[in-house]
């Protein structure tokens, strides 16, 4: 079975295309057949200004229209579309959609928070590790979102409006960091020793830089180190030395600053990342939908 994720973001849009094996039960095996990703920063028009402008609307439409000819190509048996906070924030993210929608054909869902952190945990990759409990911390463009895991069920979860660009633009209040600080270390206080799993771009280029394999861990110290040489670049030398992309580059130090806070106060000592994000998720949410089996996390 070919499977199609649509993930707009508030940094990039990106579309996941995999295949799907079953193999005896009803864990599937996946497997990516390709990625297409387009910077896009809808986040500098949402957060700053409230709304997509109308270049960027037009550009997001451009990128769906070619997103839909690599479906046509590739044939998926189904697709499924997700914006996050930068249209759910936008005063005409609805209308946004909408336009798509009559242009292009896809449909796309607003997802809130809470359905973003359940659509990343569908991924399962905790099992690899064998932690009792562990906190999964997705950390995008315009907001964080955290999943209390343990002894396979999700006790806890909490959105936050702490993202990179937001943090770029100084866009996060002093308040939303202590309401984080709070949840976190009151969510977390019964669950110690507690392992950290990191999803999305950022955490994803900066483990990449380690060049650890995907089973091992990242240490708290290994990722303070790392952010510190980041800090220090300059943008132009994470591009040249460090092969970042330009729309990396500029926020990949507020992705690595959210992740240490949220280690240090729930006191996470690895890290694991297994280079998996939302749209992952959507792929085994499409698989259980056509499975029958509860599409939850």
């Amino acid at each position: 079975m070919k499977l199609a994720a649509i993930d707009i973001g508030s940094n990039s849009s990106k579309l996941l295309i995999s295949n799907v094996y079953e193999v005896g039960d009803w864990m599937p095996v996946i497997r990516k057949v390709d990625m297409f990703r387009a910077p896009m920063r809808l986040g500098e028009d949402a957060f700053i200004h409230g709304r997509i402008s109308e270049n960027r609307t037009e550009d997001l439409i451009k990128i769906m229209v070619a997103f839909k000819n690599l479906m046509e190509v590739c044939r998926p048996e189904d697709y499924m579309a997700c914006a996050t906070s930068a249209l759910r924030v936008a005063n005409n993210g609805q209308r946004v959609v909408e336009r798509i929608r009559k242009e292009t054909g896809i449909n796309i869902r607003i997802t809130e928070g809470d359905m973003e952190a359940r659509l990343i945990a569908l991924n399962r990759v905790s099992r690899q590790f064998g932690a009792r409990a562990y906190l999964y911390i997705d950390v995008g463009g315009g907001t964080t979102e955290l999943t209390l895991y343990a002894d396979g069920q999700a006790v806890d979860y909490s959105s936050f409006d702490i993202g990179t660009v937001r943090l770029k633009e100084n866009l996060v209040a002093d308040a939303e960091w202590e309401s984080m600080r709070h949840w976190v270390r009151s969510a977390t206080v019964g669950y110690r020793p507690l392992a950290g799993i990191g999803s999305g771009g950022y955490i994803n280029k900066i483990f990449k830089l380690t060049r650890k394999r995907r089973d091992k861990p990242l240490s708290a110290d290994k990722l303070r180190q790392i952010h510190s040489t980041l800090k220090f670049l300059s943008y132009e030398d994470r591009m040249l030395r460090l092969g970042l992309r330009p729309d990396r580059a500029d926020v990949i130090v507020p992705a690595g600053k959210i992740f240490l806070h949220i280690m240090k106060w729930s006191g996470i000592e690895q890290l694991y990342v297994p280079q998996i994000g939302l749209a992952d998720g959507i792929i085994h949410y499409l698989y259980r939908k056509h499975r029958g089996v509860s599409a939850t996390a």
